[in-house]
């Protein structure tokens, strides 16, 4: 990162890079999302068009958290989090098979999402944000959820042919943080 008077620059993105880290997604869309202080997005997944995701918050910041629901993985139903902030410029990589939500922890969080396959609404699919087994660690007590997000199961209701299966080759990575 370059940053001076005038502000800063930096590659947010930089393909030969990226694949010196594993991870050799062709992303084909970006997305925006702007959520007001307190809100909780997620926990989303697609099933037949999987996104791998490149999250990065370019206003405020934001608890993002990642759920790995793949049937068969050694770490299914663990989650982990981090701290997205335009402050750090810091960026979570995301690879399919795992479900992701994100809580605003400011007044306005711009939150961009660069991600392998296009946006299916009717491939749509969740994990309820508040699984008592999964046991996420948001530290909000009254967030703001959408009723489509309110609505989802826990993990443990979730029938088997609707979740990821676990690849044991690898390909399938696990999460990773990226500054």
């Amino acid at each position: 990162m370059f940053d001076d008077a005038r502000g800063f620059y930096f590659e947010s993105y930089h393909e030969g890079k990226f694949h010196a880290l594993g991870i050799h997604d062709r992303f084909v869309q970006d997305s925006h999302s702007r959520s007001a202080l307190n809100v909780v997005r997620g926990l989303h997944y697609q099933l037949n068009r999987p996104q791998a995701k490149l999250c990065r918050v370019v206003a405020g910041e934001a608890l993002d958290v990642v759920v790995d629901i793949r049937r068969g993985s050694p770490h299914f139903g663990k989650w982990i989090s981090v701290v997205l902030s335009a402050k750090e410029n810091n960026q979570i990589y995301i690879p399919v098979g795992f479900a992701h939500g994100f809580l605003a922890l400011t007044p306005a969080v711009h939150f961009l999402y660069k991600c392998s396959d296009l946006y299916d609404a009717a491939d749509g699919r969740g994990i309820l944000w508040n699984d008592r087994q999964i046991g996420i660690q948001w530290g909000v007590v009254d967030p703001i959820v959408s009723p489509k997000d309110a609505q989802y199961s826990p993990l443990e209701d979730v029938p088997p042919g609707e979740l990821p299966v676990y690849d044991e080759a690898g390909h399938s990575g696990d999460g990773r943080a990226v500054r």
